[in-house]
């Protein structure tokens, strides 16, 4: 009623190729301060970890995902023995361990 028939027709045209990347271009950013911000950061520290997790031996002073802190004693593909005390052993899954700790810098566990 207001609109004159040649304005609606202008105003519903197909649209360009420009103004659908004007429109995708924010998203695209978004996506790429993601990944540069939290994805990448995240894989890298999840990659490190399991290194350290899959060079535990025998020996090494280990944080277990409840908090404990024991020495391991025995390591094979899925599991690991921890001392937690003297002649005190548990079978833990290795992939629960959080922390294998520097026993340079770690007082013993078993003392």
């Amino acid at each position: 009623m207001f609109i004159t028939p040649a304005f609606a027709q202008t105003a519903g045209g197909q649209a360009s190729g420009a103004g659908i990347l004007v429109q995708m271009a924010p998203l695209v950013l978004i996506f790429v301060v993601f990944y540069f911000l939290l994805i990448r950061p995240q894989q890298k520290k999840m990659k490190a970890h399991k290194a350290k997790i899959d060079a535990v031996k025998k020996g090494d002073q280990v944080v277990t995902g409840g908090g404990l802190v024991g020495k391991v004693v025995r390591v094979d593909d899925i599991y690991v023995d921890v001392e937690l005390a003297p002649g005190m052993k548990v079978k833990a899954v290795k992939a629960t361990l959080t922390d294998v700790i520097d026993p340079m810098t770690a007082k013993p566990a078993n003392d």
